[in-house]
């Protein structure tokens, strides 16, 4: 299991920008994510295979920052056990907390996919910050 890529929104429907490293932060989620601040939903985490599901499913290949998700993750599938468990990617400790519900906005990207990412948590994770950590592309990640 690994991360794959790293992505944030400055302020809300601002397209997403992807880097390479960032710090990680129970007080800002991800630096420079609007969405970061404390709760239930300040990062969020989905998984490569299950969004090839989905873009299978509406028969197209979208980048994956289409989902407006901020880690990408493989080796990995999301569903209901992984609530209460933890992310651990470096230093850096998430929360799962729940799904990431799929909004309608995703079929303005691609007619369908709202749909396509409603199976097995195809749209993956909302997790809270328990323990800071500088994470960058390539770090292995554990659920623990």
């Amino acid at each position: 299991m690994q991360l794959l890529d790293i992505a944030f929104r400055p302020k809300s429907r601002a397209p997403m920008q992807r880097k390479v490293e960032t710090m990680v932060s129970k007080v800002a989620g991800i630096d420079g994510d609007f969405r970061g601040k404390p709760g239930k939903r300040q990062v969020t985490v989905m998984s490569i295979e299950q969004w090839k599901l989905a873009c299978d499913e509406v028969a197209t290949t979208l980048p994956w920052t289409v989902r407006r998700a901020n880690l990408l993750v493989d080796g990995v599938s999301f569903d209901a056990t992984m609530v209460g468990q933890q992310i651990k990617i470096g230093q850096c400790i998430l929360y799962v907390t729940g799904e990431t519900d799929p909004c309608p906005k995703m079929d303005a990207q691609h007619q369908g996919l709202t749909q396509a990412l409603v199976p097995d948590w195809r749209g993956g994770v909302c997790c809270r910050v328990i323990a800071d950590g500088r994470i960058k592309v390539g770090d292995k990640m554990m659920i623990i």
